[in-house]
C-alpha cells in the first residue's frame, strides 16, 4: 500500500461549513482549522451540524463513500424537543416522508441518558418547560439535512446533532477542532471496505 493518500478524520464544531473556502469573510471553513493540501470531505455535514467529517485525497474512497449504491452506515446523535414515544421511533425506523421521498429504513433507539459531549457553543437553546431526549440514529443514506427533517416529520425537532460514526470510524476522544490522521488499523479496515 502507497503513501500517496492522506485520511484524516475530523471533529467538526458548530458553525463550521464543510468546505476550505470561505462564501463570506464571516464564516468559518475547514480552512481555519486543517492545513493539509488537496485533501477534500467525504460528504459534508451542514454548519450547524457538529461531529465527525473524514477527508481524502483518494477519489475512489470519495466515490465509494458518496454513492448511494455502497451504503455505508453513519451514525448520528440527535438531540430532539420532547421525549419521542415508541409510535415516532417506530416510523423513524421504518421511514418517513420528507418532501417528496421516503427515507429508507434506519436503525433508531433512545440514549438511556445524555451522551458525554464537549459543550456546543453556542449552547443549544434551553427552555425549562421543555425536556429533551438523545436519539441514536444510524443511516445508509445522505440527503440533504436528513435526520433533521426525519425527526420533525414525527414531531420531535432536532436541536443539536453530532455525526460520531462513518462506517467502522468514530470520533473517540478527538475534540471539536481537532484532526488526526487514521491509524494503521481504521486505514486498513477503509482499504477494505475500498475493494468490496
Amino acid at each position: 500500500m502507497t503513501n500517496q493518500y492522506r485520511y484524516i478524520i475530523f471533529y467538526k464544531p458548530y458553525g463550521v461549513l464543510s468546505q476550505f473556502t470561505k462564501e463570506t469573510p464571516t464564516h468559518s471553513t475547514l480552512k481555519d482549522y486543517i492545513d493539509v493540501l488537496d485533501v477534500y470531505p467525504v460528504g459534508r455535514l451542514d454548519w450547524d451540524s457538529e461531529g465527525l467529517l473524514l477527508l481524502t485525497n483518494d477519489g475512489q474512497l470519495q466515490h465509494r463513500l458518496a454513492h448511494p449504491r455502497f451504503a455505508h452506515k453513519r451514525t448520528y446523535w440527535a438531540q430532539v424537543e420532547r421525549i419521542p414515544d415508541a409510535e415516532a421511533i417506530k416510523r423513524l425506523q421504518t421511514g418517513v416522508e420528507i418532501q417528496d421521498y421516503r427515507t429508507q429504513p434506519a436503525e433508531v433507539s433512545l440514549l438511556p441518558e445524555e451522551p458525554q459531549l464537549p459543550e456546543r457553543n453556542p449552547p443549544i437553546r434551553f427552555r425549562k418547560n421543555v425536556p429533551t431526549a438523545w436519539l441514536q440514529m444510524t443511516l445508509t443514506e445522505g440527503k440533504n439535512r436528513q435526520v433533521r427533517r426525519m425527526t420533525a416529520a414525527v414531531g420531535f425537532p432536532t436541536l443539536r446533532l453530532v455525526r460520531v460514526s462513518i462506517a467502522h470510524l468514530q470520533l473517540n476522544d478527538l475534540q471539536p477542532g481537532q484532526w488526526r490522521d487514521l491509524t494503521a488499523s481504521e486505514l486498513k479496515s477503509l482499504v477494505n471496505y475500498k475493494r468490496q
